[in-house]
C-alpha cells in the first residue's frame, strides 16, 4: 500500500497554525491520498503506518479516521481495522443532486453580489487552471477546481454553505479524479468555469445557473463509463 507524503510542518506564524489541528492536517493528507486513489477502494489503512509516515502520534490519526468515516471515505470495522470505502454509484448521484441544489443557489447569489476583487480572484484561478492543463497536472487542476467553487461561495457570502458541500462531495471527488482526462477533458471543464464566471460578471443569474447546471452534469455522463472500466473501485 502506498503512503501519502509526510506532513510539512506549518510555521508558528502561519495563520493556519492557529486554526488547523494536527488531526485536521492528517485528515487533509489522507483524504487527498484516497481521492487520488493512492489509497485505493477496499485497501486497509493502518493507524501506525500513517502515524509513522506523517511523523505524528496515533491519536490524531485515529481522530482523522473517524472524520473520514463521517464523510464516507473509510469504514471502521470493529476488531478488523479501517478500510477505504468502495465508491458508491448511488451515493455519488445523490451527492451531485444535493450539490447542484446548493451551488445553483450560490452562483445566483454571486451573480448579484460578487465584487470586482472577487471576480479578479476567480479570473486568477481559471488562469491557474489553464497552466495546470498545459502541464497535464491533474491533481493541481482539481485543487484549483475546488478553489474556484469555494471562491464562488465566498463571493456570495455563503462560506457556511461551502462547508456543508465539503462534507457531501467526498465520494464525488474520487470520481472526478478518475475522470481526468479520459472521461472529461480538462479544457471542457475550464471552458465551463469560464461560462459560469461570465454569467456572474454579467450580473445574469439565469446564465450563471445554466452554466453551473451543465458543469455539474458532467459527472453523470462519466460515472457509468468509469464504473464499467474500473469495476474493482465501484459498488452500487
Amino acid at each position: 500500500m502506498s503512503q501519502p507524503e509526510p506532513l510539512r510542518a506549518l510555521d508558528d506564524d502561519h495563520p493556519q497554525s492557529r486554526r488547523v489541528t494536527v488531526s485536521g492536517r492528517v485528515f487533509d493528507v489522507v483524504r487527498e491520498a484516497i481521492v487520488q486513489l493512492r489509497f485505493g477502494p477496499g485497501n486497509p489503512l493502518s493507524e501506525a503506518d500513517v502515524a509513522r509516515q506523517l511523523g505524528v502520534s496515533r491519536q490524531p490519526v485515529r481522530e482523522a479516521f473517524i472524520k473520514l468515516a463521517e464523510v464516507g471515505l473509510v469504514e471502521i470495522r470493529p476488531q478488523r481495522g479501517t478500510f477505504v470505502r468502495m465508491i458508491s454509484v448511488r451515493e455519488v448521484a445523490n451527492a451531485r443532486f444535493i450539490r447542484e441544489a446548493i451551488e445553483v443557489a450560490i452562483v445566483r447569489k454571486a451573480a448579484t453580489e460578487a465584487s470586482e476583487p472577487h471576480l479578479a480572484v476567480l479570473d486568477d484561478i481559471i488562469a491557474g487552471q489553464r497552466k495546470s492543463a498545459e502541464r497535464a497536472d491533474h491533481a493541481g487542476f482539481l485543487r484549483l477546481d475546488e478553489a474556484f467553487h469555494q471562491a464562488l461561495a465566498h463571493a456570495a457570502d455563503c462560506d457556511d454553505a461551502w462547508r456543508v458541500l465539503e462534507g457531501l462531495k467526498a465520494q464525488m471527488d474520487r470520481v472526478r479524479y478518475l475522470s481526468l482526462p479520459e472521461a472529461t477533458p480538462i479544457d471542457v471543464l475550464i471552458d465551463q468555469h469560464a461560462q459560469i464566471l461570465a454569467g456572474v460578471r454579467a450580473r445574469a443569474p439565469e446564465k450563471a445557473e445554466a452554466a453551473m447546471r451543465q458543469h455539474l452534469s458532467e459527472i453523470l455522463l462519466s460515472l457509468p463509463r468509469l464504473a464499467e472500466k474500473h469495476p474493482a473501485f465501484f459498488t452500487a
